[in-house]
């Protein structure tokens, strides 16, 4: 089989390798629970998974099946605009198994990157004068104002208010990086950490969504989005999805899809899900009715 989308290449060999190669928790003391039985959901696991996308190649949307690119842009906007983490402020019901009768999924994702300050200090004239700004915004204001700092981050991993999330962060942070590469324009990059996927679940949709944060940021910082990197501590495949992941990337592959947004947009806050253009997404038929341990 030729694997055309380059994501597609990527997932196979990432799965193939944790069947193979991977380590069994099968007896272990393990959280997570078959919610139909109540029994525990062991995993074969690989740890350290490194996985590299250059966005100037092409976008990172797997084919053998179809990753809902707008809801996973919308949980993009949840947590990095609308820095919310009460699952009526989104428009898929992907938290709604951790979520209280108010819709709160306690302190976590968005509300940390609201919540959690980054202390700046601008010169003005001699003098230097303290700002304050949430993650997102200070992110924003590092690749304009000093773009080659290795200190562009954010990281929703707030160990002061865990015990208030009723769920720890999976991806829980981002690094940017510039690199001038000899175009008109500077490259940039980023760094995603996760310490947990689900991989059938999973993988695709943060890859996709954290391409789509990387190509806006780059837009609204007149750059160009390079690559992103996607480190994961433990890349799982859940034992009921031994079976699923094994007839899924034997499937045929396609082209990967063009993914484009709307050039005019030079602010973050003023991207939607309108902005966002899909072209020529071809994949093969989407899998119904996954089990999701929790």
């Amino acid at each position: 089989m030729i694997y055309l989308s380059l994501a597609d290449s990527i997932f196979k060999s990432m799965c193939e390798d944790i069947i193979e190669n991977g380590t069994n928790t099968q007896g272990q003391k393990v959280r997570p629970e078959w919610p139909d039985t109540g029994e525990k959901a062991y995993t074969i696991k690989k740890f350290g998974v490194c996985n590299r996308y250059d966005l100037r190649k092409e976008f990172p949307a797997l084919t053998f099946r179809p990753t809902p690119l707008k809801s996973a842009l919308d949980e993009i906007f949840w947590i990095y605009q609308k820095k919310s983490s009460n699952v009526n402020d989104l428009n898929s019901h992907i938290w709604d198994e951790w979520a209280d009768e108010s819709g709160s999924i306690g302190h976590a994702y968005g509300a940390v990157i609201k919540d959690t300050y980054i202390h700046h200090f601008d010169k003005i004239g001699t003098i230097k004068v303290p700002s304050v700004m949430n993650q997102m915004d200070a992110v924003l204001y590092d690749l304009k104002h000093t773009p080659f700092s290795r200190r562009i981050m954010t990281n929703m991993y707030d160990f002061q208010h865990l015990y208030e999330m009723h769920l720890h962060p999976c991806a829980y942070s981002c690094t940017f990086n510039v690199t001038d590469e000899g175009g008109d324009k500077l490259v940039l990059n980023l760094l995603l950490n996760q310490r947990s996927q689900d991989v059938l679940v999973a993988n695709n949709w943060n890859v996709a969504q954290y391409a789509m944060l990387l190509m806006m940021v780059a837009q609204v910082s007149d750059m160009v989005p390079g690559e992103l990197v996607h480190m994961i501590a433990d890349a799982h495949i859940y034992d009921r999805h031994v079976d699923i992941i094994k007839e899924l990337i034997s499937r045929e592959s396609y082209d990967a899809p063009t993914v484009t947004f709307d050039p005019d947009i030079k602010d973050f806050y003023k991207f939607t899900i309108e902005s966002m253009k899909v072209e020529n997404y071809k994949a093969g038929p989407q899998i119904k009715n996954i089990p999701v341990a929790v």
